[in-house]
């Protein structure tokens, strides 16, 4: 078999030939010969093949007709037998090569004969694994590409020989008229990964990312070694080789180096691991469908590969590492346990204010029920500590509790799963001493979620009264020990904001909202599910004005109601005959037949104006008053019989309007304001706050570099430092736009914010004066990041560039030092080096680049370099030792925010389906298993650990929460809590959820 060697020699050499008036050799350079196939299928160079045998076949008839041969074809055909003599000697050395790599190779499978073997014939090119090797041989002319291809089969013997193939490449250099070589058909079960998406290739030419995306500046990356590409040789003439010796003639320069490049295969071939040694496990995935998240093993052991929405995204191995099976598997021992949750959904929500039968104040936020304690144990200036309900599996919209003090009923809102499935809105009835799930009612039964609801009174709370949130406002009566619904009916096409049984009487049920009062009375159809009816009467406003919004009412002692509306008015409704003649005296419009109306009414008897603008809440005291809450006008008013003004206080502007009032112990009062703030406090000392929160979705998080403490920033424009310790806001500022991210410098005297505008601030953590104000750019940006020395700051911004500046000792001072430009899409994270000179970032199109940033802010284009680079932190959601948290069937947005513990043991994960995930770390093995956190209500947007990683911060998008999780096992610095939430694993979704 003739083994081609060097195409364009060969081809020029025929060009040669056909400046000779040979027509024989004229038709031979215009009609080439079929391409060569090598056993493998691999279509070879056929220009040296076709110069060989044109200069025979123009030889002979040289030899038939001398007088065709002038001086210069002579001259011609004498250089060309020269250099095919050469070439013979080169072929010499690499058959030796090539036997001394199968004689290598056959040392790890002892060979036996395929007849022998009893492996019927079609089984024979299916393998399980191959791995290539690539023979540089002398004179850097030509090399050697050798499959080993092991069987797949279980049964074969341990006998059967390896398969190799040869195929030669060239090994000349990189030029930028690079050529990407077509993959080769190789045997049955042999991949070279999944194919690239139609208008583009894998690595297409001029600065190429791993995430698949190019730059329009620079030229390819020459890649790790390994990279089977055609590329043009180098020219031989006229330029010297490296190493090699004026003295040394050309046949002789190839022996010289035999021994040393067949050394150098031997080690290569002995550092290729075969399947046992990668624990007997093809390492080829099967490719998923189009648009998920695929990963596959390169088959040269340099690179793995995943897909997000069809782009490739190679990722390089550490040399480190030899093999993926070697990497860590399961979920972390490490485990996290909601120490504190910050905020109050007070901004739209009503009902969500209560104190129970042992001192503990509860409310909700996101998907959790928060149990606070105003005293003892840890906390902020108010003390206090907190436990949490988490079985909702989405946004808990209203409470209630029941007459024991102990019982809780909490309704959520309908949602969906990460699956796109609805997840049915729900009443949880559940024990506030254990945290234990009673009753779930109403599965199936309400829409769109539970806006409200009341447990009876009279009666020792055996029914529960709930309003849905569907257009017809259903209103249903439950019977609470069996879960069973007694009666349901139409209430109104008007918003319903409250509702609530009368004291003295469960047949009796009140509800209000968007502009009336309904009055209802109900049987209970002798205890049968489904058999109760309701009836209802409009309250008539007569002579006084009708308001648009009756937001809440209060029953009084003496059975009547006070009502607080929009107008900022108190109307008193007392009991009387039913009168349809007497205006506002009880004028009845009949819902159900004249049968079942009662025989007694409410009516308006006074009205007392008390606030300017709407009234929010209304609490009646211990001692027989009543206390209102005023929005526009944020007083609380203490009231008398008959409507006197006692006392009354005023809540600072920055804390909003009153949502909520409850009754606490002596004389305490808890107020719940409209900017998600509690307050505690009575009216004669005013009032101080004891849970703070923000008021709109949160995106910006950074912790302290060596305090437990971290920063927020969101889109209501605050910039808030907390004290993870004390559980308290530390200060708060306005930024007067949005701020998106955030960063500590390594000293935590300044921090620096970056805006929705381009701009970007400096602070003083302490004075929280601006030191500096600079604008880069006119587009958002994403990501701030300080260098671990604390010498520069990076900017990532939605214009596709990195801004780096130097920065003074103390933070305070900074100057332009360059810019990182390549990024074909918006950034999206980046991390320092430990040395503080390379940057690793990530775009919105799923790019992977690297920048050395001391060296000018330059872009390195051969990737395979940083493979063994070390980060300073890892908030990169793209990588090879983060790329298994990603799920299959990923769009590319579903990580929203990743990091690496401090320790470098796990990874916390935010995901878009308000989870978050605990993984080890590195995490790079696909479908990695994990622990899932739930809790929030909407998609988590960041998670940052503490210094000494004894905590993880998430944030949740839109519900505007902060979570402080506590890191128990072995990554935990800090103790166990004082007092542990008793929630139970509530979620059935995964053994895994928590």
């Amino acid at each position: 078999m003739v083994l081609p060697v060097f195409a364009e020699a060969g081809t020029a050499a025929g060009r040669e030939l056909c400046q000779v008036p040979c027509l024989p050799c004229q038709k031979e350079a215009l009609d080439p010969p079929p391409p060569v196939s090598s056993p493998l299928g691999e279509p070879q160079a056929w220009g040296c093949l076709k110069g060989a045998v044109l200069l025979d076949r123009c030889k002979v008839e040289g030899r038939q007709n001398p007088s065709t041969l002038s001086g210069p074809a002579q001259e011609a055909l004498q250089s060309l037998s020269q250099r095919l003599q050469v070439q013979e000697k080169e072929m010499e050395l690499v058959k030796a090569a090539l036997a001394e790599a199968l004689r290598l190779l056959r040392l790890q499978a002892p060979p036996t004969s395929l007849r022998d073997s009893g492996i019927p014939a079609p089984t024979r090119n299916r393998y399980a694994y191959c791995h290539t090797l690539f023979l540089l041989l002398p004179g850097a002319s030509m090399g050697i590409r050798l499959i080993h291809c092991l069987p797949s089969s279980p049964a074969a013997p341990p006998g059967l020989p390896p398969t190799c193939s040869p195929s030669l490449v060239s090994r000349g250099t990189q030029t930028e008229a690079e050529v990407e070589m077509e993959p080769s058909p190789g045997p049955p079960g042999l991949s070279n990964g999944p194919p690239a998406p139609q208008g583009g290739s894998e690595e297409p030419s001029g600065t190429q990312s791993e995430g698949g995306g190019s730059s329009s500046s620079g030229t390819g990356s020459p890649g790790p070694p390994g990279i089977l590409r055609l590329m043009q040789p180098p020219q031989r003439a006229d330029t010297p080789r490296r190493n090699s010796s004026s003295s040394s003639s050309p046949s002789e320069r190839p022996r010289q180096k035999l021994s040393r490049k067949a050394a150098s295969s031997a080690n290569l071939l002995l550092r290729s691991g075969s399947t046992e040694s990668r624990g007997g496990k093809d390492p080829l995935c099967s490719p998923g469908g189009p648009g998920s998240r695929r990963s596959n093993y390169n088959l040269e052991g340099i690179s793995v590969k995943m897909f997000l929405r069809g782009r490739p995204i190679t990722m390089y191995i550490p040399s480190g590492i030899r093999s993926l099976e070697e990497l860590p598997s399961g979920p972390p021992p490490e485990t996290l346990s909601l120490d504190w949750v910050y905020g109050y959904r007070g901004r739209d929500s009503r009902s969500n204010l209560f104190v129970l039968r042992s001192g503990e104040v509860v409310y909700f936020i996101a998907c959790v029920v928060v149990l606070y304690r105003p005293g003892g144990g840890p906390g902020g200036p108010g003390g206090g500590g907190q436990r949490h309900y988490r079985g909702h599996t989405d946004c808990v919209r209203c409470l209630a509790v029941h007459p024991d003090g102990v019982r809780v009923a909490s309704g959520q809102t309908a949602g969906v799963d990460k699956d796109g499935k609805p997840l049915q809105p729900v009443v949880h009835v559940w024990d506030s001493e254990t945290l234990l799930k009673l009753q779930e009612i109403g599965l199936g039964a309400f829409e769109r979620g539970v806006g409200a609801l009341a447990f009876s009174v009279a009666d020792q709370g055996a029914f529960l009264c709930v309003v849905d949130d569907s257009n017809e406002h259903m209103l249903s009566v439950w019977d609470c020990s069996r879960g069973t619904k007694l009666a349901e009916i139409k209430s109104t096409n008007d918003s319903v904001l409250a509702v609530g049984f009368s004291p003295r009487d469960s047949s009796c049920i009140v509800t209000s909202g968007k502009s009336h009062v309904h009055f209802w009375n109900w049987s209970g159809g002798a205890g049968v599910p489904g058999n109760g009816t309701l009836t209802r009467k409009q309250g008539v406003f007569g002579k006084y004005k009708k308001p648009k919004f009756i937001p809440c009412f209060v029953f009084l002692p003496d059975g009547d109601i006070l009502t607080g509306d929009s107008e900022g008015n108190i109307l008193t409704w007392g009991r009387s005959l039913s009168d349809s003649r007497t205006p506002g005296r009880g004028g009845a419009k009949e819902h159900n037949p004249p049968r079942t109306l009662p025989t007694e009414t409410y009516g308006i008897v006074a009205q007392a104006h008390a606030h300017e603008g709407s009234i929010f809440a209304l609490c009646l005291r211990r001692d027989g008053t009543v206390l209102s809450g005023g929005g526009r006008d944020r007083r609380l008013v203490q009231w008398g019989p008959g409507l006197v003004a006692l006392q009354e206080a005023e809540i600072p502007e920055h804390f909003g309007a009153v949502r909520a009032i409850a009754e606490g112990l002596g004389s305490e009062l808890l107020v719940g304001t409209t900017k998600n703030a509690l307050l505690r406090g009575d009216l004669a000392q005013g009032f101080s706050p004891v849970i703070q929160g923000h008021t709109d979705e949160l995106w910006g998080l950074c912790t302290h570099p060596f305090q437990n403490r971290f920063l927020t920033c969101g889109h209501d424009r605050q910039l808030c430092l907390w004290d993870g310790e004390g559980h308290a806001l530390a200060w708060s500022i306005d930024l007067k736009e949005t701020g998106l991210c955030a960063d500590f410098h390594p000293s935590g005297a300044v921090v620096a914010v970056g805006l929705n505008t381009g701009r970007w601030l400096v602070l003083d953590t302490e004075t929280r004066e601006i030191v500096s104000d600079v604008t880069d750019g006119n587009e958002q940006l994403s990501v701030v990041r300080y260098s671990p020395d604390g010498l520069y700051l990076a900017i990532g911004s939605h214009d596709n560039m990195i801004y780096i500046y130097s920065v003074s000792s103390d933070g305070a001072k900074s100057s332009r030092f360059g810019r990182c430009v390549g990024h074909s899409s918006f950034i999206t994270h980046l991390d320092w080096s430990k040395d503080g000179n390379f940057i690793m970032s990530n775009s919105g199109d799923y790019e992977i680049l690297y920048w050395d940033v001391a060296g000018g802010c330059k872009l390195l284009r051969n990737r395979y370099e940083s493979r063994d680079r070390e980060w300073a932190t890892y908030t990169c959601v793209l990588g090879f030792h983060v790329y298994g948290v990603w799920p299959d069937g990923s769009d590319g947005t579903d990580i929203n925010s990743l990091c690496r513990s401090h320790n470098e043991r796990v990874v916390a994960v935010a995901d878009d389906f308000c989870k978050v995930h605990l993984f080890q770390y590195p995490c790079a093995r696909a479908k990695a298993p994990s622990l899932v956190y739930g809790g929030h209500g909407s998609h988590v947007t960041s998670v940052r650990f503490t210094h000494d990683d004894s905590h993880l911060v998430s944030l949740g998008g839109k519900d505007a929460s902060i979570f402080q999780w506590r890191v128990l096992g072995a990554g935990g610095a800090g103790p166990a809590p004082a007092t542990p939430s008793r929630t139970p694993s509530l979620s059935p979704a995964s053994s895994l959820d928590v």
